[in-house]
């Protein structure tokens, strides 16, 4: 598991999923070590949808 500075929530409601570059997305056939800022710029959550300017840094999280 990567360094909560590396990883990345999807705020939405119902949603939390946490983008984690040790794991990649297997849906969007991003693979592992990929960095966030690394991530095209069309991604987006693989639960909910929503685009990659809405995640929030979980290391930035109160």
């Amino acid at each position: 598991m990567a360094d909560p500075k590396d990883m990345w929530r999807c705020p939405v409601a119902n949603c939390g999923y946490v983008y984690d570059p040790d794991r990649g997305d297997r849906r969007h056939k991003i693979p592992a070590g990929t960095k966030f800022e690394d991530l095209p710029d069309d991604w987006c959550c693989p639960v909910c949808g929503a685009t990659k300017k809405n995640f929030r840094r979980l290391s930035d999280e109160a």
